[in-house]
């Protein structure tokens, strides 16, 4: 992260600074301060009229602009004022082309490994036995009435099956734990979890043959802080002789469509931290049973972590039914890039509608609610189907165990091997005592009769998740031919789910978008506070530091990760809680990107410091101001306003990347005369904009569409509004599904929209005020990866709509043929196909970071700083719903349709680049990669420079020119994901190591490689440890588990970091 410093007098609201990799840039400027205090965005008259004259020729001007941006971008211009110095010195100096609007143009053709582009261009699993695009062109998606098994069919079997070798039954007690749904995540634990714990300890103890699962680590540490010494010894005792099982281990159950893989592995990271501190555990089994579809990328974090085995539930009916069919419902998922085998995981998938107790035990719901012994005549709540469970004796056992074991045996019908896996839980279970008695005493008795009848040829009793997989294994090595396994091999993702009927779940890609932001705002914010604080606390343990080493900084972060973890709940970024549930989580998110800011700021100061010594004199509050302020958890965050005075004050800027980087720095000042300079006192060059409060005084031009040119070819890309509405059936639209009318209907203004020109040195814009968005367009016109695409910003409200849903449409001429690519998590890319067959819902999916469409000259790409859901519809198409307002639950369970909307903000890039001529026929491969410029381009977007200003102007603050921890970029294709201070064995407190997470990104290099704008290259996925920092010695690097759970048995230091395309690794890192 560089601190550089330039020296600053302050522009008002734009100025461009070269960034360089990882840093911080601190700029102190002088200035003209104009006589009488004026309001922001308040100019003098002379000002104005030439503002006037200015808008007066809107059109001329943005023409030009045009012009000019074209010409940067098709010309090589070297720039006299270059930086000489040859190679790069880790100082970065690039003080020289500070007086140009271009800076220096370094590297102009993409410096690539000719071999890291084999990769994509052989990539592709086609060794996998079921590829999920093919399932999709198979399944007729009829749904036929099935029968007892509704959405199935008839199962039958022969009651000799099981004589050669008897039915293995692993019955599985867990209990499905919202950290927040219906009530928040403290009312849920005070009111219902700490309850199941606390039976849990005493009912598990009774019998040795009783089990249970466990999956979130939120609420057993929320429990762990409140009990005694005794009780805790229990749960170790009890996980010591396998009777508790913790599944997955992460700090929730994380969606997977909206969330972002560095979420992701955050909270996996936080929840197996916490086990191994507190519990000396280490998970084995995933279980996710609740998220509302499934990705692949959770399969490879699971894999790279050490898991060996998953399970998964909510998959499309029509899916699940032709999977029963082939035997497929147990699979090794390899990912879809992934040229062996390296990355298979085996998973089960549950063959039923739910995992709740009438659709685990077998086809027949109105049986199996029958062995839900909590639903016992006399309790809260029975069984739909009308037949309640009967307690067991002697009387009845026998009837009642053949009629259960009839349905485990059609149960095992669907699978290829005798070993049946039965869960038995549902959400909130196992709270108080009389169902622990009720379900163990009588599942035990029934347990007993079978087991004493050879003639039923089956052996029962209560496993963990990890029974089952164990058993599984030895049936797979028993039955295995030549080494070769009995599963087949699956590739491909579970999206979009549909439950029954048209019922698809696409709304929640959506849904709550406003906390969809924040969510990536606060990533950026944790990220950029980790790698600074672990750099920050190298340096106060080096200087001797007292004041920063004795800070609470590390107890805040902790309790940032935990509320981010938190956040990537199913039904918390989903968008799918209670309106007071929500503003829990987003008062969460909002608390800790407060303390964020400070963490980044006091590490910032530190390490920006000439004389650190004097860090305990001062005050990162008091000194330095963050740039934007947000006043509550539902507002958007505004810039400060900086008041100037003749004084010179410090700029500092911090680029979070691990790239060099040109951007444009915007910052609000009071007054319009400002300086810029740089550290060596040169000036820099500025652009200074006004700040409107309001529309007024605008143009009344209508603006219709952009025209992006490429290699002097004009590419008409449009861009337009349009609305949902939700059917007239009995189901409607709500915050789970999305139910339209039909297709969209074009916005229509009744009045002519505002619209506002602003052309300038560094920047131009158009900004158009709609009734429910105002939507701007802007153009870089500089030489970095800013430069390549358009930015588009939507400001959204639609509070006074009932029952609609706004969508922005992007149509081009690209002939994409019902093909488009979205993205998995901001990991990987997933073709989809737009199928004429299925509903317009189902052909809508999620998107993290981007989504494209492409032919064989162009693609066409829509990068995204939030995850919404995203379709193509129609040919050249790409459309995001940006918001909806409904009015009625989903009857999934919310009992609320979503009416809370907020203003809320959507960030977009338009990328349109120009392909090498490509074989079509490969167009129809399973995989896809971006390029490399589209990466950069996406990891900028999420992860914006911070700035932060000296507050009142203190004469004795001596700051660095700059602070720059990297000796240089990185290569392109790596992403540094985290630098995580590791915690210590003692609570709050940190050890001296972090988790050191990499990256290294497959694209596509059929794209030019000239003027690109990136300052980096490619060197196979190889970095030197000793020349990644430029100021701190490595002392230890050792490889780790993704989440840090195991080392390799041969784990030593290494010299050289080697990544293979694709690959995300974990190492300990400790620095000196």
């Amino acid at each position: 992260m560089k601190l550089s410093r330039q020296f600053t007098v302050f522009g008002s609201a734009i100025f461009c600074v070269v960034i360089f990799s990882l840093y911080l840039m601190l700029d102190r400027g002088h200035l003209d301060y104009p006589k009488g205090p004026r309001r922001e965005g308040s100019f003098p008259q002379g000002q104005l009229s030439m503002l006037q004259e200015k808008i007066d020729h809107l059109e001329r001007l943005l023409a030009e602009n045009n012009e000019i941006i074209s010409n940067i971008r098709d010309s090589v211009i070297n720039l006299s004022e270059s930086v000489e110095d040859g190679p790069k010195s880790s100082q970065g100096n690039f003080s020289q082309g500070a007086g140009s609007p271009l800076l220096p143009s370094k590297q102009l053709s993409l410096a690539v490994d000719p071999e890291d582009c084999s990769f994509a261009l052989q990539s592709g699993s086609r060794n996998s036995d079921v590829q999920m695009l093919d399932v999709y062109s198979l399944i007729p998606f009829d749904n036929p009435d099935g029968g007892v098994w509704k959405q199935g069919f008839d199962i039958s079997y022969l009651f000799n099956e099981w004589d050669a070798k008897p039915l293995q039954v692993f019955v599985v007690p867990h209990s499905h734990n919202d950290p927040g749904w219906l009530k928040t995540f403290d009312d849920y634990f005070r009111e219902m979890t700490q309850y199941i714990f606390n039976n849990m300890v005493i009912k598990l103890k009774e019998d040795s043959r009783r089990k249970f699962i466990w999956s979130e680590i939120s609420y057993l540490s929320k429990w762990w802080d409140s009990i005694d010494k005794p009780k805790k010894d229990a749960v170790k005792s009890l996980l010591q002789n396998g009777q508790f099982e913790i599944v997955t281990g992460g700090w929730v159950m994380p969606d997977e469509a909206a969330a972002h893989y560095f979420a992701i592995i955050d909270q996996l990271i936080e929840g197996h931290q916490w086990l191994e501190k507190n519990l000396g555990v280490k998970p084995r089994s995933g279980w996710a049973i609740d998220p509302f579809g499934h990705s692949p990328t959770m399969a490879y974090l699971l894999k790279r972590a050490g898991f060996s085995h998953m399970l998964i539930q909510r998959v499309h009916y029509a899916v699940k039914k032709h999977f029963a069919l082939h035997k497929t419902l147990e699979f090794f998922w390899r990912q879809n890039w992934d040229l062996g085998s390296g990355t298979d995981i085996f998973c089960h998938m549950m063959p039923f509608y739910s995992y709740d107790i009438p659709h685990t035990c077998g086809p027949d719901p109105k049986i199996c609610c029958q062995f839900d012994f909590k639903r016992l005549p006399g309790g809260r709540f029975g069984c739909p189907w009308g037949v309640p469970p009967e307690t067991i004796h002697l009387g009845n056992v026998q009837k009642r165990a053949e009629m259960l074991l009839d349905q485990y045996r059609k149960k095992s019908k669907l699978f290829r091997t005798t070993v049946v896996l039965a869960p038995l839980g549902d959400d909130f279970r196992y709270c108080e005592r009389t169902e622990w008695d009720h379900q163990f005493k009588n599942y035990q008795l029934l347990f007993d009769y079978m087991n004493s009848h050879p003639e039923y040829n089956v052996k029962i009793q209560f496993g963990t998740l990890s029974d089952y997989f164990d058993a599984l294994d030895k049936e797979d090595v028993t039955s295995g031919k030549n080494s070769q396994s009995m599963f087949p091999v699956l590739s491909g993702d579970f999206f979009t789910y549909a439950d029954r009927d048209d019922h698809y779940w696409s709304g929640y890609f959506t849904s709550r978008p406003f906390y969809k932001r924040m969510d990536r705002i606060l990533e950026s914010h944790i990220r950029a506070a980790e790698i600074l604080y672990y750099f920050a606390l190298k340096q106060a343990q080096k200087y001797k530091i007292s004041k920063f080493l004795s800070s609470s900084h590390y107890m805040a972060l902790t309790e940032a990760r935990r509320n981010l973890g938190l956040f990537q709940h199913h039904d918390a970024i989903t968008g799918t809680a209670k309106d007071w549930v929500v503003v829990d989580y987003g008062t969460r998110l909002f608390n800790s990107l407060v303390n964020l800011k400070k963490i980044i700021g006091y590490s910032a100061l530190l390490l920006i410091l000439k004389d650190k010594n004097l860090y305990n004199s001062y005050s990162f509050d008091n000194l330095l101001d963050m740039d934007f302020k947000q006043s509550s958890q539902s507002s958007l965050p505004q810039k400060t306003v900086l008041t100037l005075s003749a004084e010179p004050r410090y700029l500092v800027v911090c680029n979070p990347s691990e790239q060099e980087r040109i951007s444009v720095v915007s910052i609000y000042v009071s007054s319009p005369t400002a300086q810029v300079s740089s550290a060596s006192g040169k000036p820099v060059e500025i652009q200074m904009s006004a700040v409107w409060n309001t529309a007024n005084t605008i143009s009344q031009t209508a603006y219709e569409e952009m025209v992006n040119k490429e290699d002097g070819k004009h590419h008409e890309v449009k861009v337009q509004f349009s609305w949902y509405g939700t059917t007239s059936k009995k189901d409607k639209s709500g915050a789970y599904l999305f139910l339209p009318d039909g297709e969209a209907k074009p916005y229509v203004y009744t009045t002519l929209p505002f619209v506002r020109v602003q052309h300038g040195r560094f920047y131009s814009d158009v900004t158009c005020f709609f009734e429910h968005v105002t939507h701007r367009v802007r153009l870089y016109n500089i030489q970095g990866i800013d430069g390549q695409s358009v930015e588009v910003s939507n400001i959204v409200d639609i509070r006074k709509e009932h029952n609609r849903e706004i969508a922005m449409r992007i149509s081009s001429s690209v002939n994409s043929q019902n093909r488009f690519y979205t993205d998995l998590n901001g990991y990987q890319i997933q073709p989809r196909m737009t199928m004429s067959k299925l509903p317009l819902q189902a052909n809508v999916y999620p998107m993290t970071t981007m989504a494209y469409i492409q032919d064989a000259k162009h693609r066409l790409t829509l990068l995204s700083a939030q995850s919404l859901g995203v379709s193509s519809l129609k040919n050249g198409q790409i459309e995001v719903i940006m918001d909806r307002r409904l009015m009625q639950d989903d009857n999934r369970g919310l009992e609320q349709g979503v009416h809370d909307n907020k203003v809320t903000a959507n960030l977009f890039r338009i990328l349109l680049e120009k392909r090498s001529v490509v074989n079509m026929e490969e167009e129809k491969k399973s995989v896809s990669y971006p390029s490399l410029v589209s990466h950069i381009t996406s990891s900028f977007l999420n992860h914006p420079v911070f700035t932060m200003a000296e507050k009142i102007p203190v004469p004795t603050l001596q700051l660095l020119g700059e602070f720059s921890p990297l000796l240089s970029s990185l290569p392109c294709d790596i992403h540094l994901v985290n630098l995580r201070t590791i915690q210590s064995k003692v609570d709050g407190r940190h050890s001296d190591e972090a988790a050191l997470i990499l990256h290294r990104k497959g694209f596509d290099c059929r794209f030019p490689s000239r003027a690109t704008g990136l300052l980096c290259s490619t060197t196979q996925g190889k970095i030197s440890v000793q020349k990644l920092f430029s100021m701190f010695t490595v002392t230890s690097l050792t490889p780790s588990s993704l989440s840090l759970m195991h080392s390799p048995p041969d784990a030593r230091n290494i010299s050289e970091i080697n990544l293979s395309p694709m690959e995300i690794s974990t190492f300990r890192i400790q620095l000196r």
